[in-house]
C-alpha cells in the first residue's frame, strides 16, 4: 500500500514519465514484495528554480527525491534493498546514484484508511509487511 512521490528538476516526455513511474513501481514491488496492482505513485516535475538541489552536485538537473509513505514494519535490510533497487531503477533515466535522495515515512496500519474507509489493520492486505 505504499504511496510514492518522485520529484525531479527537469522535464521528461509523457512516455518517459510513464516509464519512470513504472521503474519506481517495479523497484518498490520487488523490494517490498508488493502486489503488482499496488500502485500509487505521483511524479512532480519542478522548474529548477523551484526545487533547490544540494550545491555540490555535478549535475543538479538530475537531482531526484523519492518519498515513500508506507506501513511500519519493514526490516532495515528490506529498506536497504529498496534503496538499492530504486537507485538502479533510476539509472536508465540518466539519474546518477549520488543525485538520488530517498525518504521513507512509516506509519502504523491503523493510521491508513483504505478500501472504503477501513483501517488498514482491519484488512487482509494480500501481502506481508514484516519482511
Amino acid at each position: 500500500m505504499p504511496a510514492a512521490t518522485i520529484e525531479v528538476r527537469r522535464s521528461y516526455s509523457p512516455a518517459q514519465e510513464s516509464a519512470l513511474i513504472g521503474a519506481v513501481h517495479g523497484a518498490m514491488r520487488d523490494a517490498l514484495r508488493l502486489l503488482p496492482t499496488d500502485r500509487t505513485i505521483r511524479l512532480i516535475a519542478h522548474e529548477p528554480h523551484r526545487f533547490a538541489a544540494p550545491p555540490d552536485l555535478a549535475h543538479p538537473e538530475q537531482y531526484t527525491l523519492v518519498t515513500i509513505d508506507l506501513f511500519a514494519g519493514r526490516s532495515v535490510e528490506a529498506k536497504r534493498g529498496l534503496y538499492r533497487a530504486l537507485v538502479a531503477a533510476l539509472a536508465p533515466f540518466e539519474i546518477r546514484a549520488d543525485h538520488v535522495k530517498i525518504v521513507l515515512r512509516e506509519a502504523p496500519r491503523e493510521n491508513w484508511g483504505i478500501r472504503g474507509g477501513q483501517a488498514a489493520c482491519d484488512v487482509d492486505l494480500g501481502f506481508v509487511v514484516e519482511i
